[in-house]
């Protein structure tokens, strides 16, 4: 308790007024997570939640920005942000978020909702969920990959990840069927929020961002095309929500690999107010509000959650494309 208090005591040193941290979170599971990823559960979402109302003043992200432009920040500012737009961030994650009383954005991939499934989650399916112990993916790797153990399940589906991400996004979802079909298992149709959940989270006082139609890697796409990603993505939201969306978030988001300058312009163009990358660090009042950093909380206890903090607030800028 006395470390907490200490880190709460250097976060409160003048130093820290006029930077702001960003939280990047995905999926939060009602039970414990026994896969990859960096991802938490309903007990540490909300163990982090209460140490976020104690120690740090979270604001809604277009409004942080707004007073980071202006250089009027309050000291230990932080946004909490969810990408993707799963079932869980509504049934788990609003909750506690209401009884800690605090602000979020949450980006929407809009082509996921009302029953889709992302790439990345049809590889952990078809390696978690298989009644196999090896895949044998010949258009993908020469060797049986293993997937009889924990471990192994792990690293196979590292493996596969990292080797399909970059793939042209239509092969990618052709190789990704593959692998779902040679695993004998059926993608889920319920990770995703409905149209409905999204409306309610809305109705509950969060805030809802861009966040492209289909995830593309923007930087891989004709730039005809990823102009309507983002732009469709826009509108059918701004449909649904009835209200102009701010905020938007590239997917991936690594600058300079994942999008590129052309996309910033894009998402200028549109009427965005600002735009959120996944390079860690804070970001000053001198930092680009189109490609903000953001960094994943992902330790278990309060004093290393803390401690990431602090560590993080001396971080340097984002990279910039």
């Amino acid at each position: 308790m006395n470390g907490l208090k200490t880190l709460g005591t250097w976060l409160s040193r003048t130093e820290q007024q006029s930077k702001l941290a960003i939280l990047i979170y995905h999926r939060v599971h009602p039970k414990p997570y026994n896969r990859i990823g960096l991802e938490v559960d309903a007990q540490l979402f909300d163990q982090q939640m209460g140490l976020m109302a104690k120690y740090f003043n979270v604001l809604p992200l277009a409004d942080a920005v707004q007073s980071l432009k202006n250089n009027s920040l309050p000291p230990r500012a932080v946004c909490i942000t969810f990408d993707d737009g799963y079932a869980d961030n509504c049934e788990v994650a609003l909750p506690i978020l209401k009884k800690w009383q605090l602000p979020a954005t949450f980006f929407i991939a809009s082509g996921f909702l009302n029953g889709g499934c992302m790439w990345n989650d049809k590889i952990l399916e078809a390696v978690f969920q298989s009644p196999l112990n090896t895949l044998m993916l010949s258009e993908i790797d020469e060797h049986p990959l293993a997937i009889d153990t924990k471990e192994n399940k792990e690293r196979t589906a590292n493996y596969l990840l990292s080797k399909l991400i970059y793939l042209p996004h239509a092969e990618r979802a052709e190789k990704v069927e593959y692998v779902l079909q040679q695993a004998q298992v059926t993608a889920p149709n319920n990770l995703m929020m409905t149209v409905e959940q999204l409306c309610h989270m809305k109705q509950q006082g969060m805030d809802i961002g861009g966040h492209t139609c289909s995830h593309p890697i923007l930087a891989s796409l004709p730039e005809k095309e990823a102009e309507q990603e983002i732009a469709n993505n826009k509108a059918y939201l701004e449909s649904v929500l009835g209200e102009p969306l701010r905020v938007f978030a590239y997917p991936n988001g690594k600058p300079g690999r994942d999008y590129q300058a052309a996309h910033i312009n894009i998402v200028k163009k549109l009427g965005y107010e600002c735009a959120v990358s996944t390079a860690w660090g804070v970001s000053s009042p001198d930092a680009d509000c189109y490609q903000l950093a953001r960094f994943t909380p992902w330790d278990t206890s309060s004093g290393k959650f803390m401690l990431r903090h602090v560590l993080n607030y001396r971080n340097t800028l984002p990279e910039v494309v």
